[in-house]
């Protein structure tokens, strides 16, 4: 039996970043384990703004999105005094 599984569209975008080609834990270190890793493979990927939006508007608390880590990813929307919008 086949079993097909349907992306939602706000979701599709996930299939073409790097970081679904790598292992999550450079994305999900254990505390105080380095992200520079993830860093690095994010600033190559062509669905880092994506990613960082999506993390934002769903309020991502763990791990690297968008090439930020969640201190990163808290003093952004604590600049920008909104948890959906990124800086231009």
């Amino acid at each position: 039996m086949q079993i097909d599984s349907v992306i939602p569209r706000d979701l599709a975008w996930q299939e073409q970043a790097l970081c679904a080609q790598t292992g999550s834990e450079f994305f999900f270190p254990e505390p105080g384990s380095s992200v520079r890793e993830a860093k690095r493979i994010c600033r190559m990927c062509e669905m880092r703004a994506t990613c960082l939006q999506y993390a934002l508007t769903h309020d991502e608390r763990f791990g690297v999105w968008g090439g930020l880590s969640e201190k990163e990813r808290q003093s952004l929307r604590r600049e920008t005094g909104d948890e959906g919008a990124l800086p231009l």
